[in-house]
């Protein structure tokens, strides 16, 4: 069963799963320094967020939001795919409503 650290991923490597949904996976083109770079200013993001939740500050979290976004983007995430061949982009779909739905059903259950 093709993986990608602790998580499935789809044969073609666009999606990995997770309770049966579809999430982009990051631009495999990226070098490992730019990849972590923009890693890092996710998890920077991310925490800067939790920190505004947790401060009731509205106008800091929307800042930290904007900026998990751009991350994301900047990762291949979001926005774009950074796949070549035309494909649609399934980023967030259920896998059974998707053309992965048979190669899903097809794996051996946990």
């Amino acid at each position: 069963m093709p993986e990608t650290s602790s998580y499935l991923s789809t044969p073609d490597g666009r999606y990995f799963i997770v309770r049966g949904r579809l999430w982009r996976m990051s631009n495999p083109a990226l070098s490992p320094e730019v990849r972590q770079h923009w890693v890092d200013k996710l998890m920077d993001a991310r925490r800067t967020v939790a920190m505004a939740l947790k401060a009731h500050d509205s106008k800091a979290e929307k800042a930290a939001r904007a900026n998990v976004d751009a991350a994301k983007r900047a990762l291949g995430e979001r926005g774009p795919v950074w796949w070549t061949d035309d494909a649609p982009d399934f980023n967030r779909r259920l896998v059974k409503n998707t053309p992965y739905a048979d190669w899903y059903a097809a794996l051996p259950s946990d």
